[in-house]
């Protein structure tokens, strides 16, 4: 498999459905060399195929995590990128093979937590995805639970509904209270009902439990 050859800036392709189908054919065939390959790629002096390649590599880590996991280290580093592109597709790789290295993402919290502060909605979207992660595994939830509250008192009113589903999915019966708190403080935020009624939703869920 020629890697490059097959990325759609290579073929002329403005999509990128090109660079969805190459991921599906390295996870179905187990390509670790392939893998290998768009790593060097994102250091091409070329953006478009610096920005395919990293598209792949989390496309690919969202079908078969465990292919590029073992490049976390690079993702972390490539997370702190001044290049937009290249930012948030590393978050999203670290997103996705958050399960395979909890404890080398968890020991990165506080320089991921800059990135994000800086960061993209994706960049965010993708960072409070990694904490909701970490906070469902009791060895790190204690400390995990003041960075998810912070990201939500923070985070834009388009965005908290979808945190608060997600963060209400594994929230443990003590931290309640301070996702109850922070909701029923932000109630007044929202300009569109239909987000404020999702919160509400939540809220009312949390009250029953």
């Amino acid at each position: 498999m020629n890697v490059i050859t097959e990325l759609a800036s290579s073929i002329n392709r403005k999509d990128e459905m090109p660079n969805k189908i190459l991921a599906k054919k390295i996870a179905e065939t187990n390509n670790v060399n392939a893998v290998k390959v768009l790593i060097g790629l994102l250091q091409d002096e070329n953006k478009d195929v610096r920005y395919n390649s990293i598209k792949v590599l989390y496309e690919t880590g969202a079908l078969k995590p465990g292919m590029i996991s073992g490049y976390c280290t690079e993702f972390i580093a490539l997370s702190k990128s001044k290049d937009n592109r290249m930012q948030w597709g590393a978050m999203t790789a670290l997103h996705g093979i958050v399960k395979e290295k909890p404890a080398l993402i968890y020991r990165s919290i506080p320089a991921l937590l800059q990135v994000a502060k800086n960061g993209s909605v994706i960049t965010r979207d993708n960072f409070v995805g990694i904490l909701i992660h970490l906070y469902s595994l009791k060895q790190y939830a204690e400390n995990i639970v003041p960075l998810l509250v912070e990201q939500l008192a923070i985070c834009p009113s388009n965005q908290l509904p979808m945190y608060a589903e997600s963060f209400l999915k594994v929230i443990r019966g003590d931290h309640k209270g301070k996702l109850l708190k922070l909701l029923t403080s932000r109630i007044g935020d929202f300009e569109k009902e239909r987000k404020r009624k999702r919160v509400e939703k939540v809220i009312k869920k949390l009250q029953l439990r």
